[in-house]
């Protein structure tokens, strides 16, 4: 589906981060995990200052093939598998609860959905070349992939939002969490959080994200590392993966408060 939508946008996609599930792969690998990092749906945070006039999003999806889910930003494909087309909120404009305001002409209420915690993304990303799993696919595009430390504080921002909705909470976002952080040197981490902490467009949401992170992971029954280990119930030591949760956390959380310090 992702190379689908990419595939339409055609010239727009310099005007988006693929972020989400396929980001944190693409990261991080299976980073030494039982649990298959597997994804089928794809989301794409959207750049109002990078967007081109043409073609227009609305247009450029539905002659790839998507039809508009039940909520704005929800496009569907083959089979029903989902792209999420989502804006930093920061970035979205104001008005409106769900739908992000994008400058004319791409500002259907369908086109995408406004969405806090995405603003690190649109800082912190590097271009990666996309390609097809299938042999028949030999379609690949260039495209921004959103950096770790965006990943980390777009999990975090999705988790401590619902902390206290625990039919919300997903157990693979805890255990990619993880991944990321076992698969990244704690001093580069910290590093670009510090970079994105100084950031006018992402120093809000990071400020924000490193305050629930204290609270979330300070012990081995704390959210995250319960998340983290729930994903992986029935294959690996479910301790082992909490106190390298805690652990982890820890260390970046010490990295970012000491960085520069003599």
């Amino acid at each position: 589906m992702l190379l689908d939508a990419l595939d339409g946008l055609g010239p727009l996609r310099d005007g988006v981060v693929l972020v989400g599930a396929q980001a944190v792969y693409l990261r991080s690998g299976d980073a030494d995990f039982i649990t298959a990092p597997t994804t089928t749906d794809a989301d794409l945070a959207v750049v109002p200052g990078l967007l081109v006039d043409e073609p227009v999003i609305v247009d450029a999806m539905r002659a790839a093939g998507f039809v508009p889910g039940s909520q704005p930003g929800i496009w569907l494909g083959r089979g029903q598998i989902a792209v999420d087309l989502m804006a930093p909120e920061a970035l979205s404009g104001p008005g409106g609860k769900r739908s992000a305001r994008l400058p004319p002409p791409h500002d259907a209420r369908e086109t995408a959905r406004k969405t806090y915690g995405l603003e690190p993304s649109v800082v912190d990303n590097d271009v990666q070349v996309i390609g097809g799993l299938a042999e028949t696919d030999t379609r690949s595009f260039a495209i921004k992939v959103a950096g770790s430390a965006a990943l980390v504080v777009s999990k975090i921002v999705k988790i401590a939002e619902r902390r206290n909705q625990p039919n919300r909470l997903k157990a693979k976002d805890g255990l990619d969490v993880l991944r990321l952080l076992r698969a990244v040197e704690t001093a580069e981490l910290a590093r670009t959080l510090r970079e994105l902490a100084a950031h006018p467009i992402s120093s809000a949401v990071v400020t924000r994200a490193l305050a629930d992170l204290r609270e979330l992971a300070v012990g081995p029954d704390d959210l995250l590392p319960g998340l983290a280990a729930a994903a992986e119930t029935g294959f690996g030591d479910l301790d082992e993966i909490k106190m390298s949760m805690v652990v982890l956390v820890e260390d970046l959380l010490t990295e970012f408060d000491t960085a520069g310090i003599p």
